[in-house]
């Protein structure tokens, strides 16, 4: 299926590893040229160069923190029109709300909600002018879902969330569409750390955690990071105009809900 979309150009955020680097690969694969960043050189640069190898488009890397104005301005400089722009930064730590204070709080507010907000706000004109902008927040599934532990990102992505619903259906007519995806458990490095903290705190052993975790989840299994960037490059893709304001749950089946 050809997904309309080659030549474009891509900032795809935290993109070193994980859903971030899934979504950047299969974006790439499309045939979009893709501005990868995320705190890390080495490791940004490792990837960004296995995908230049696999698929030949260009492909360019910035190491910097996207949620500091100054880390916004370099990569808006680098790609200050871009088609396509994939939001995504690491989740707050979890925890008791009892222990968090103004700061933790600021902080996940800052990075999960802010800085996509302060990204589509720079890019957004561009693509209503240019008549094509696609827009993907990676949010998580806790947001239809809320995780006792996870507090601050409950309510930094419900707050992003709820912007997004209204902004989207402003700039739909000039196609430019807005959407949310919502992993639930993938296979990636932050699920193997998460049961390794769990397991030194119950005493179990990390497969036992992971297996007492797929347990709860339908399929029976972790998702893939692929299957996640492939979910992404649709909804980015030409064919995927009509569809904004949306929130996509990808979870293997765990979120209970009819809507």
């Amino acid at each position: 299926m050809d997904l309309g979309i080659r030549g474009r150009q891509a900032i795809v955020c935290a993109s070193s590893k994980g859903l971030g680097l899934a979504c950047a690969q299969q974006l790439a694969r499309e045939g979009v040229n893709v501005l990868m960043l995320a705190r890390g050189a080495e490791a940004l640069e490792a990837a960004a160069q296995a995908i230049r190898a696999e698929t030949g488009v260009n492909v360019s890397t910035i190491a910097t923190d996207i949620t500091t104005p100054e880390g916004r301005a370099k990569v808006l400089e680098l790609c200050p029109n871009p088609d396509i722009l994939v939001t995504n930064a690491g989740g707050p730590k979890p925890g008791d709300f009892r222990d968090w204070s103004r700061d933790d709080w600021v902080a996940a507010v800052d990075a999960n909600m802010i800085t996509p907000i302060e990204l589509i706000r720079a890019t957004v004109d561009g693509m209503i002018e240019r008549k094509f902008g696609r827009i993907v927040n990676i949010t998580s599934a806790s947001v239809k879902q809320p995780i006792e532990s996870l507090g601050l990102s409950n309510g930094a992505r419900a707050g992003l969330t709820g912007f997004v619903s209204g902004l989207a259906r402003q700039i739909v007519s000039h196609n430019v569409t807005i959407n949310n995806l919502l992993p639930g458990p993938f296979a990636t490095d932050r699920l193997t750390q998460n049961a390794v903290v769990r397991a030194k705190a119950s005493g179990q052993t990390v497969e036992q955690i992971q297996n007492a975790r797929k347990a709860t989840v339908p399929a029976r299994r972790f998702g893939e990071p692929a299957e996640f960037g492939q979910a992404c490059a649709f909804l980015c893709s030409a064919g995927a105009g009509f569809m904004t304001g949306q929130n996509l749950v990808l979870d293997g089946g765990t979120y209970p809900g009819t809507l």
